[in-house]
């Protein structure tokens, strides 16, 4: 008897491992990856073939045959192969996370089939995203010789139009209206032939043909001895394909992308493939296009800024083998490549790369994995690589640190200033630009040069307060104040997403003195564009970047055209632009708040706020121009501050490691968050206390030492979107696994009807 193993489409923890069941003898074409229609209890469910036992005995796998229930048919698929399938049962073991959830890491996006329930019947949703087939019209063998009647004006026109080269049959409608007649009667007669081919969502077509546009390969690039030994090091672990990781530690302008681009040639030119994985508001045109014009036609891209049909579209076309590279953000590391020799992860400290809802994974902790299963080599790229990742570089054989210490172009790094804002502000001012910044802005636009500013914080300012009584608007689901935005005169939760008008006068107690505190990117911009007035000589653009004006397709791309416009201008934002910005005029930097993150209640906040310094000093001075930055703060003496003002890592990791190891975090320890909310404060509490007391026993029970579980307590975040949130954090060794201890009681237990329960293994933050 075949049997197939099955992941069932159903989102549960109680649903912990896969199903078994027969495959009759006509279906032939059931294998790993597919999608197939399975009974289960009374209804009928999708799921997704994880391995397949040929002539199995079912008692020999501990099942009774008389209870064997066969698969009804298949779906679709298959989406993928074993070395998935094994990342899949792994990341559920390692995250704690639904099965179902891991495996549609794997399958195309929105080209899934799945159950939905009719009535009392249950039947096959199919796929609402596919293959969009054009009908494409071009004059045939009998065009020359035909004559249409006189009367039959839009067959005329429909062959005068042709006369210049083929066209879509919806672009012969758009013109002429409906031409399906007309095209029926002219194709029957040889005139006209009709052709089905398939479009590219997304993938502009040259000189109006359908097809992958065509890109020319730049001159090579020389390298610098850095980077030479740096594609060195890369090349060695590529020969020895024994899934090693190299960490590639680059300073901003250093060259890294370049040797990436080598590195990949050479895997590429093997027969091989690469997956480049770049944070999601890194991933530009400009970061794009260095790829295509290195590789061309054989480059995919997945970013959640295309829409489904694009993404399913480039999803397809590397599951073909078409592409060789796949460039994108955290998904593409999933992407349907054969062959996999190298993985690439760009800028790899981001937080992006941490998935923040189930499987919750850490993006270089499954490209580890799967470079090792699959006999590839790992590169992670930083100018300030994670904590995590120089520890494992120190610590683990097969990984592996080479440094790329100096610019490609032989140019300084920009020098760091300092302010200390508290002085400013006793001195008597009370502007957010210190008189350092503010000279230097003057001097720099003057000179037609472009400035970037950097603030962590987006709205007109972080809150209202009434100056009579004290009160502060707060959202009534999140309990947490409200943002006020000017433009609309708005009060806006950066949370929930709930706005209301901002009130005129105190609703507590009347006032109209509400004061606005803390400054956000639109005050910044206000205050900025006042500025330069002020100038007097300066006609300067201002561009502002940050979540209210990159909410739309294409925001991002035009607001870059915008600033690298000729001429003076400023861009303005928050960390979106800290990174991937590369323009040869920008030659001051300024950080207006450095403490946006410093004393958040967070293990990670004081290295956030030294890569964050790092990496936006980076945009300045990349050319022949000389850069300097300003950053202004009101705690200059933080060892975070001064060691980013002094590119000195070593000063931060010696003050920041003694207090990670001392209080067991990463990465000298292991984290689990156990999240528990509801609409019910006690409730959660409740179950909090329960699930504390079931850890502690299974850790009891299973004899595990130097384990470290803190009692529940309420998250910074208390009260989110209408619940209550409770967390319990779990410090475990560093080689210990932590999910696969904790998954047998989170995938038995049975929580409260309203509380939910979430666990987050290696969080990015406990916030």
């Amino acid at each position: 008897m075949n049997i197939a193993s099955v992941i069932l489409d159903i989102k549960t923890q109680a649903l912990g491992g896969a199903y078994s069941y027969a495959i009759p003898a006509h279906l032939t074409d059931v294998s790993v990856g597919c999608v197939v229609r399975v009974p289960f209890g009374r209804r009928q469910a999708c799921g997704f073939v994880i391995s397949v036992n040929e002539d199995a005995d079912p008692a020999s796998l501990g099942i009774d045959p008389s209870k064997m229930r066969e698969i009804y048919e298949v779906l679709a698929g298959p989406f993928f192969g074993e070395d998935a399938a094994a990342c899949i049962m792994w990341m559920a073991d390692h995250y704690v996370a639904p099965l179902s959830d891991c495996v549609k890491l794997f399958t195309p996006p929105g080209g899934v089939p799945s159950m939905k329930k009719v009535g009392h019947a249950w039947v096959v949703e199919r796929p609402a995203v596919g293959e969009v087939d054009d009908r494409w019209v071009r004059l045939g063998p009998a065009a020359a010789d035909y004559k249409p009647r006189a009367n039959a004006v839009k067959q005329q026109a429909i062959l005068d139009a042709l006369k210049s080269g083929e066209l879509r049959v919806a672009e012969l409608a758009t013109e002429f209206g409906n031409v399906n007649s007309s095209l029926n009667s002219l194709a029957g007669k040889d005139v006209v032939v009709i052709e089905r081919k398939r479009r590219m969502r997304g993938v502009p077509a040259p000189d109006g043909e359908c097809g992958v546009v065509s890109f020319e390969r730049p001159a090579p690039v020389e390298l610098t001895q850095g980077q030479a030994n740096a594609l060195e090091h890369i090349q060695k672990a590529c020969a020895e394909a024994n899934g090693s990781v190299v960490v590639v530690d680059g300073v901003t302008g250093s060259g890294k992308t370049e040797v990436y681009l080598q590195a990949l040639e050479q895997v590429v030119s093997q027969g091989r493939s690469g997956i480049v994985l770049v944070p999601e508001i890194s991933l530009t045109p400009q970061t794009v296009a260095r790829f295509r014009g290195r590789f061309g036609d054989m480059v995919a891209v997945l970013h959640s800024r295309m829409s489904t049909g694009e993404r399913y579209d480039q999803w397809d076309l590397i599951a073909q083998g078409s592409a060789r590279v796949v460039v994108g953000a955290r998904s593409a590391l999933f992407a349907p490549m054969r062959d996999v020799g190298l993985i690439i992860i760009d800028e790899e400290h981001e937080s992006t790369y941490k998935q923040e809802n189930a499987p919750r994974y850490v993006s270089r902790d499954v490209a580890a994995y799967m470079a090792q299963r699959m006999g590839a080599t790992l590169v992670l790229g930083s100018a300030t690589p994670s904590v995590e990742a120089l520890y494992r570089s120190e610590h683990d054989p097969l990984w592996s640190i080479v440094s790329l210490p100096e610019r490609a172009n032989g140019r300084p790094l920009p020098a760091i200033e300092v302010v200390d804002m508290t002085r400013e502000f006793a001195d008597g001012s009370r502007s957010m630009f210190s008189k350092r910044l503010s000279r230097a802005l003057h001097e720099v636009l003057s000179l037609g040069q472009k400035a970037v500013l950097l603030l962590n914080q987006r709205g007109f300012a972080k809150f209202l307060l009434c100056r009579e009584c004290g009160f502060v608007p707060e959202c009534p689901d999140c309990s947490l104040s409200y943002t006020y935005h000017e433009q609309g005169n708005m009060l806006v939760c950066h949370h929930c997403g709930a706005s209301v008008p901002a009130p005129s006068t105190c609703p507590a107690c009347g006032s109209p003195y509400l004061k606005r505190l803390g400054a956000g990117t639109q005050r910044v911009e206000v205050d900025l564009v006042n500025l330069i007035e002020a100038f007097g000589d300066v006609d300067a653009r201002v561009i502002r970047m940050d979540a209210d004006t990159t909410k739309n397709k294409g925001d991002h791309q035009r607001l870059l055209e915008q600033f690298a416009c000729e001429g003076p201008a400023v861009l303005l934002g928050t960390q979106m632009i800290a990174k991937g910005l590369d323009f040869d005029d920008v030659t001051l930097v300024g950080v207006v708040h450095a403490d946006t993150q410093l004393r958040l209640p967070d293990f990670r906040a004081g290295e956030r706020t030294f890569d964050l310094i790092e990496q936006v000093a980076g945009r300045a001075g990349r050319a022949d121009l000389p850069g300097r930055v300003i950053v202004q703060t009101h705690d200059p003496g933080s060892v975070a501050i001064r060691a980013a003002a002094t590119y000195d890592r070593h000063l931060f990791l010696s003050d920041e490691l003694p207090k990670r190891r001392l209080l067991k975090y990463p990465p000298f320890a292991r984290l689990a968050d156990v999240r528990l909310w509801g609409p019910d404060r006690q409730e959660v509490e409740d179950e909090a206390d329960s699930l504390y007391r079931s850890i502690m026993s299974l850790l009891q029970h299973q004899s595990v030492a130097d384990w470290v579980v803190l009692p529940p307590t309420p998250c910074i975040f208390e009260r989110l979107r209408g619940d209550w949130h409770f967390h319990i954090t779990v410090k475990a060794p560093v080689d210990a696994a932590v999910g696969e201890t904790l998954a047998p009681l989170f995938r038995s237990r049975t929580c409260a009807h309203d509380v939910n329960v979430a666990v987050d293994v290696d969080p990015y933050s406990l916030l």
